[in-house]
């Protein structure tokens, strides 16, 4: 919409607002639902992803919400993506030596080999597979967003891949914290271990520092250099599928999607690298964006339908089970080989 007036400039917001109070609301139910004992192992964004998957399957997505949850699912949640780049810098990076890094690259690039080639063979669509194989290699919703933005999947496919690796993540945050003594894994190596190979940022700090402060703090590394590598990823995807698009003559030669937010997410990186914002700035932004993410979560689930999904098959269910096993079993073997 080309906004040039006043007028304009009201109906825009006003088309928008109803849908964006919604999801405001269905956060802070999840915040407060958060702050009872039995979901305090939850992450307010799978309380409020499922908040809003119950309220569009139940009560349903009013007519006057849609352009706001659907102006909140696209456009706030990179908005929130770009942010994670004040929470990481190449100093953090550089910390986990040479095995560490060398473990996160080999976890993440062989897993996503692993999903991809898996997919096919599973016969789920090729932007599906792309989804969860990023989704799990990565860092769960936030790289299913980013990786749908260059595939240019469909909002079905985009939900049902947060689903999944929303899914198997929280699975990995409630079993994890019950192997390290099994497994015999120090603190030091299951907080290595759980940043190399839990889903999401929230579910590897719940999982982590339920064994030890050193595993969380690990961890909480760990995850964030696996992160960084969300840009290089994407833009190799973009590259990959528009080229393949190209290729079927999907597409004229010259047109590659970018997504451009990507290069925002790895400016504020280099930014916060140089250590130019204060520790108070980006604790607030932190925050903020925790909420931007809930909001954005909450509009995931009040996009997804269930019978989309029922239709879709369990395929790639399937397919993000052994995705989730294979990361975990591979990250346990590179570690015990490493460490």
């Amino acid at each position: 919409m080309n906004i040039s007036s006043p007028d304009q400039v009201w109906r825009w917001v006003s088309q928008r607002s109803y849908g964006i109070y919604l999801m405001i609301a269905i956060a802070g139910a999840a915040y407060l639902l958060r702050s009872l004992p039995i979901f305090q192992l939850f992450s307010p964004l799978i309380i409020a992803i499922i908040l809003g998957m119950i309220f569009r399957n139940t009560i349903g997505m009013p007519a006057n919400c849609q352009s706001g949850v659907t102006f909140v699912m696209k456009r706030i949640l990179r908005f929130a993506i770009v942010l994670l780049g004040l929470q990481l810098s190449i100093a953090q990076v550089l910390a986990l030596g040479i095995k560490g890094i060398g473990l996160i690259i080999l976890t993440l690039f062989i897993t996503f080999g692993f999903t991809y080639w898996l997919g096919q063979l599973l016969g789920v669509s090729r932007s599906l597979t792309y989804l969860i194989a990023s989704g799990t290699s990565i860092c769960g919703a936030s790289a299913v967003i980013a990786t749908s933005t260059a595939t240019q999947s469909s909002d079905r496919d985009t939900t049902y891949a947060v689903a999944i690796v929303t899914i198997f993540g929280t699975l990995s945050m409630f079993l994890y914290p019950l192997l390290p003594n099994l497994l015999s894994l120090t603190p030091e190596t299951f907080g290595i271990w759980c940043g190399a190979s839990i889903h999401e940022v929230a579910q590897v700090l719940a999982a982590s520092y339920q064994v030890s402060p050193i595993s969380g703090e690990l961890a909480s590394i760990t995850k964030l250099s696996r992160v960084l590598c969300l840009a290089p990823v994407t833009l190799m995807i973009t590259y990959i599928y528009s080229k393949r698009k190209q290729d079927h003559g999907d597409r004229p030669a010259a047109a590659i999607s970018i997504p451009w937010f990507i290069f925002y997410f790895m400016l504020l990186i280099a930014l916060n690298s140089l250590n130019i914002f204060p520790s108070e700035f980006k604790s607030a932004i932190e925050q903020v964006n925790k909420f931007l993410l809930t909001i954005s979560m909450a509009a995931m689930g009040m996009e997804t339908k269930i019978m989309h999904l029922m239709q879709t098959g369990l395929k790639p269910l399937y397919l993000g089970a052994f995705s989730w096993l294979f990361i975990s079993i591979l990250s346990f073997g590179l570690i015990k080989a490493f460490y």
